[in-house]
């Protein structure tokens, strides 16, 4: 990516103009449509504060905003003026040629976006990824493996910075090469949830971390809905991993058909609470997906090599079972069939083979120590 800067310090007139936007963006009352309202009447934001309260009153606010806009007293912008200070922090505006110009589609969009790292990743083909907070340990991986072969087929995959399905998705990405972006429902001067800070470095410097937010925005609860309106935007496509039925996950996919972006779902076992919201999306119309190649056909998007990945070719994340049972001995491979499309107990996996429950046990155990299966609340999952 082009490290091109959007930070105005060194441009006395463009500072001064970015000022001008967050002073009208942070004026109470001025919401994305006011803005927008005042922003299509007077052409800049500039004129707005020059405009009279003659000029103002023949548009569609209120009074109220009116009031604001003509009083001495203006908003405190000194914390993002800080904030955009430090490296590899840009506000970009929404006539600038840094804004991605799918969000500019939105009737609700940004004026203002806060991005920490780069900001030429907005402008790459996107795949937003989410799902549930708590997932299966095969759904986290199927996450994680889908985004590293998207990532090297050149997909850049956004998503939430959650727990769960988003952050697998973003590590998974991070392995490929067009990486990754974040989107975040406060300031950036926090990172939530603050066991992801490390992730959310790495995204920075291969990818970016973006808000709408102003700096010093804490965690609300109803700014998630709106930070999901952005992430389906931003993308060609959204792909729910796992899913329960009254997942939030549900809301990206909704905004997407909203925005007429695919939307695209993976289905699980019908014993899986968290598969029940993939199989809602694919009764309504989801496109059902089975292999990453699923999405590439689907987008139009061919799988492409760069010289810079030539030892690591891009793979299917459904070969992995293949390449690894291939080294087990032949009841490690066949324990593990019985694994391959749900989790299991011990005395279920007794029922579905010939072997011992001690036998059993012992395989599981070095299984688990490989890596290859996990145990969680008792059932063992085949992950790799």
């Amino acid at each position: 990516m082009t490290k091109h800067g959007t930070r105005p310090a060194g441009n006395t007139e463009q500072l001064n103009n970015l000022k001008n936007w967050l002073l009208l963006r942070y004026t109470p009352g001025v919401g994305e449509l006011t803005f927008h309202t005042l922003l299509d009447a007077f052409g800049t934001v500039e004129a707005v504060f020059d405009a009279s309260r003659g000029q103002l009153a023949t548009l569609a606010i209120s009074p109220r905003v009116i009031d604001a806009l003509k009083s001495e007293t203006r908003p405190d912008i000194s914390a993002d003026l800080a904030w955009l200070q430090q490296e590899n922090h840009h506000i970009i505006t929404l006539l600038d040629e840094a804004y991605p110009a799918q969000l500019r589609e939105l009737p609700d969009a940004p004026p203002v976006l806060y991005v920490r790292g780069d900001p030429d990743y907005l402008k790459q083909p996107m795949l937003a990824m989410v799902g549930t907070r708590n997932p299966t340990a095969a759904g986290r991986n199927t996450a994680k493996e889908f985004a590293s072969y998207l990532s090297s087929a050149g997909i850049t995959i956004i998503s939430g910075l959650a727990s769960g399905i988003d952050g697998a998705s973003h590590e998974g990405a991070l392995q490929g090469m067009a990486g990754t972006v974040a989107v975040v429902a406060h300031g950036l001067d926090i990172v939530y949830p603050a066991h992801h800070q490390q992730l959310a470095q790495a995204i920075a410097e291969n990818g970016a971390v973006i808000a709408e937010m102003p700096v010093g925005t804490q965690l609300q609860r109803g700014l998630f809905p709106r930070r999901n309106r952005l992430i389906s935007a931003l993308a060609l496509g959204t792909l729910v991993v796992e899913a329960a039925q009254k997942s939030g996950s549900l809301i990206t996919a909704k905004y997407a058909i909203e925005q007429n972006r695919e939307v695209f779902a993976i289905p699980g076992s019908i014993h899986n609470p968290m598969a029940r919201g993939c199989h809602k999306l694919i009764r309504q119309g989801a496109k059902l997906v089975e292999t990453a190649d699923d999405i590439l056909e689907e987008l139009c998007v061919s799988l492409k090599q760069t010289a810079s990945y030539p030892e690591k070719p891009a793979k299917n994340p459904r070969d992995n079972h293949k390449d690894l049972h291939q080294t087990l001995d032949p009841d490690h491979q066949k324990l593990l069939k019985c694994l391959a499309y749900e989790p299991a107990s011990i005395d279920e996996l007794v029922r579905s083979s010939n072997f011992t429950a001690a036998e059993i046990a012992s395989m599981l155990l070095i299984l688990e120590l490989e890596g290859i299966i996990i145990c969680q609340d008792g059932l063992y999952t085949c992950v790799s």
